[in-house]
Formats: structure tokens, C-alpha cells, sequence
């Protein structure tokens, strides 16, 4: 199959090749003929699939060549809006427009936070086709009536899984209730969730289905392998890893911002060409940082889940897991930077003993085997079973273990009748054997997510 024979104009297909395209991807050729037809669209398509062109060329197509429907749009009002989850993602989703449609006359602007509203505010005047933004930024627009969307005429949300983790559904239904109704609106997600069948149904209209994957599946051609290793010796691992090949570009995950910072200067004191990408760094921060990473100025680019997501980075070989994900599912995202478009990945984990609730959580979640893999020079004095918890290495010495058997003063072998008094006592010593500790941790923080933090920032 062809991009000819998919129905493209010529000025698509000039673009295209220009740009070294000439097969469709999967996810593109099913879209992107009922796209063109005027469907409504849910699609589910991993990162790394070519989503962002299987949505971007029939827009283009749409709104570049319908003459008698731009001359109708003398204001220039916006006749298109992608909303994405983050800044990075409005940015690159942007250029791919720009790049596609660079032989058509439509005008495309990006609006997302982390930067000033004055230019933002002159380009929206000047009049634009296509928005391309993050739903915080977009609503302040809205509300210093910078922008008019009473003329859109096709709406895409990208990533929109994403986008409830982040906690934007009050925001969505804030932009969207200010909309046409008679649109036509294209959601993509890395899995069709019941959640996500949900906000098709209140705002799509008997969508077509597309899912080119099965949910919580990486590409194939990445490798996962699990490094036990005790907590304090996490950053010694990671130097003897990177310095493997330091000339490798990696990708690296950190829990929080301040870790971020903080092994990103160790890293640097080590002599690693290294820069950090999360919510604290300003825009141009972290657009300076991508840059430098995606040309080889920088070598390890450590970065936090919501920072990271919708990076696109061609060939990237390895990403590393310093801190497992709080949330399974964030796993399949971090993951999804290497392998893409057919290439081989590395995916390596450094697991501490205490995030073992963790693992078994992506276990659960993961459609792939995980290689538990020790490092010898780090390996701890515990180990990670396949399907259980970290088990110690070595036995307690005999009289240890004597003591352990010895029933403890005041509680010698029960007499009969007495069973039923002493179980509930060693019962309430006991840890709940259905969830760990950790597990329990984890859980709470699945409920909260990091939303308001991701919210805000974008």
C-alpha cells in the first residue's frame, strides 16, 4: 500500500516524500481513508505508530484544499483544534503539521503554557486554521477572549488517555461545550479504556473504531530486564550501566523533580553530558534540553513521567527506569520511547527491594516477560522471584532460627479450648498477606496521580 492509493493530494504527497515517507504505516492506513469520508474516529495506536500523521494529513487535506469553505472563513477564525496533554507534545504535533502541510496555504499556531501570552495573543489575532494546544492554556485564552471557536469544523484529541491521568476532563468539557456542534472529532489513545469509551460516547458521533494493538503492549523489538539492587547503591548501578557506552543516547526516569535535579548533578559530577526535563524547568528549559538531547549535545536526559510524555525521539536505543512508575500503566508509556517504528530498544529496570509491589503491578499489566537480571558487582543479598516478593539470599543463622520457632514467653503451646483466643493476637502481628506494604503505597498513589500539579502546568 501507498500513500498515492490512500487518496492524498499531490501536495501531501510532495510534503511526504520530501520527508522520506512513502508506506503507510498500520494505524495511517486504516484512519486516514475514514478520516477523508467524515467519520468520526476513535483510535488506539501505541506511541511510535505514526498517529500524529494518520490524524494530520487528512486534516490538512480537509481544510487546505475545500476552497469554497476558506473563502466562507474570511475572518480567519480557527477551523481545526488538536488538544494534547503536554507542552512538548503541542510543539512537535505543531512542527509535524507544519512540515506536512508546508505546500498547502493553512495556518497553524501551537498554545501551551510555560511561556508568555503575548505572542501567543498577536498569533491568534493574526488568524490561524489549525490550533494545536494544551487545554490549560487554551481555556486562558478562551477567557481574555483572545480566541473564537465558533467556527471549528474538526477536533482532535490526541493522547487522551493521558489527558484524564493528567486530570483534564473538567477541562475538556469546559472547551468542548463551547464548540459546534456539527463537527467532526477525532480521539486517539494508547488503549481504548472504559473511561476513554466514555468520553467518546458524550462527545463523538457514531465513531468508527480503530485499535492496532492490544492495550498494555510495547513494540517487539524491546528487551526488558530487571536489575535488583539495594536502594543506596541505585545511582553507582546507574553510572556502571551508562558508562557501558557513554556515547548512547538514554533516556532516563526519575520519580519526582527533585530527584531529577538531583541525579542529574550526580551524573554531571561523573563527567556525563546530561540535561533534566520536568514541570519545574521553564519552557525554554526544557525546549533547550530536548534540542540538545535529539542532536547529540547530550548524551542522558533525565526526565519525570508527565515531562516525558509525548517526547519523540527517533532511534533511541535505551530507556532506564531509576525509579519504577508509581502507576503500571506508565510503564508501557516510558517504554514506548524505544523500539519505535520497527527499531530494537533496551528497557532496564533498577528495582529496590521496596518497590517489589511495583513490579508486580506491571507484571500484571505487561503483555511481555520481564528478565530479572542481577548486575554482579551490585547484586543485593535478596532476590526477586518471578511471580512473589524479594526473598533473602541467605538463610538466618541456626540459632536465629531456633529463636524464631520458640514460642514466645506467655504463649506456650495452647491448651484445648484456648485456639480460638490466641489466633486472633498472632493474627494481628501478621501483615494482611493479600497486599503489602507497598502495594498499599502505591495504591494511594494511583488515586492521586500528580493531577493538580499536571493540570496547572500545562
Amino acid at each position: 500500500m501507498t500513500f498515492e492509493s490512500l487518496g492524498l493530494a499531490p501536495a501531501l504527497l510532495r510534503a511526504l516524500s520530501e520527508q522520506g515517507h512513502t508506506t503507510p504505516t498500520p494505524i495511517q492506513a486504516a484512519a486516514i481513508p475514514l478520516v477523508l469520508e467524515g467519520h468520526d474516529l476513535l483510535g488506539g495506536a501505541q506511541t511510535g505508530t505514526g498517529k500524529t500523521a494518520a490524524f494530520a494529513l487528512p486534516l490538512l487535506q480537509k481544510l487546505g484544499l475545500d476552497a469554497e469553505s476558506a473563502q466562507r472563513n474570511q475572518t480567519r477564525r480557527p477551523r481545526a483544534l488538536v488538544l494534547v496533554p503536554t507542552r512538548e507534545l503541542a510543539a512537535q504535533v505543531h512542527e509535524s503539521f507544519r512540515n506536512y502541510g508546508k505546500h498547502l496555504r493553512v495556518r497553524t499556531c501551537a498554545v501551551f503554557g510555560g511561556v508568555g501570552m503575548g505572542g501567543q495573543i498577536q498569533t491568534l489575532r493574526r488568524g490561524m486554521d489549525i490550533i494545536v494546544a494544551t487545554p490549560g492554556r487554551l481555556i486562558d485564552h478562551m477567557q481574555r477572549r483572545n480566541v473564537d471557536l465558533s467556527g471549528i469544523e474538526m477536533l482532535v484529541l490526541d493522547e487522551a488517555d493521558r489527558m484524564l491521568d493528567m486530570g483534564f476532563m473538567p477541562a475538556l468539557k469546559q472547551i468542548l461545550a463551547t464548540l459546534p456542534r456539527n463537527r467532526q472529532t477525532l480521539l486517539f489513545s494508547a488503549t481504548i479504556a472504559p473511561e476513554i469509551k466514555q468520553l467518546a460516547a458524550q462527545f463523538m458521533r457514531e465513531p468508527k473504531s480503530v485499535q492496532m494493538a492490544k492495550p498494555n503492549t510495547v513494540a517487539v523489538g524491546v528487551t526488558h530486564r530487571v536489575h535488583p539492587v539495594d536502594g543506596d547503591k541505585k545511582r553507582d548501578l546507574l553510572l556502571h550501566l551508562l558508562a557501558a557506552d557513554s556515547r548512547r543516547q538514554t533516556l532516563v526516569f526519575a520519580r519526582t523533580k527533585h530527584g531529577s535535579d538531583k541525579l542529574c548533578k550526580h551524573l554531571e559530577q561523573h563527567g556525563f553530558r546530561v540535561a533534566a526535563i520536568h514541570g519545574n524547568k521553564s519552557q525554554g528549559q526544557r525546549t533547550r534540553a530536548l534540542a540538545d538531547f535529539k542532536n547529540g549535545r547530550v548524551t542522558v536526559l533525565v526526565a519525570t513521567d508527565i515531562a516525558a510524555r509525548g517526547l519523540d525521539i527517533e532511534q533511541l536505543p535505551v530507556v532506564v527506569n531509576y525509579d519504577l512508575p508509581m502507576v503500571a500503566q506508565d510503564y508501557v508509556h516510558r517504554i514506548g520511547r524505544t523500539g519505535r517504528a520497527g527499531a530494537e530498544g533496551l528497557a532496564l529496570s533498577l528495582v529496590a527491594r521496596e518497590e517489589e509491589g511495583l513490579l508486580r503491578d506491571i507484571r500484571r499489566v505487561l503483555t511481555q516477560d520481564l528478565v530479572i537480571q542481577p548486575v554482579a558487582e551490585f547484586a543485593p543479598a535478596w532476590s526477586l522471584r518471578p511471580d512473589g516478593p524479594a526473598i533473602p539470599q541467605r538463610r538466618p543463622n541456626s540459632n536465629a532460627s531456633k529463636q524464631q520457632r520458640r514460642p514466645q514467653q506467655g504463649y506456650g503451646k495452647p491448651r484445648q479450648g484456648e485456639a480460638k483466643q490466641a489466633a486472633p493476637h498472632a493474627h494481628a502481628r501478621r501483615p494482611h498477606p493479600a497486599r503489602s506494604t507497598t502495594e498499599h503505597a502505591a495504591g494511594n498513589n494511583k488515586r492521586r496521580s500528580w493531577r493538580g500539579d499536571s493540570a496547572r502546568k500545562a
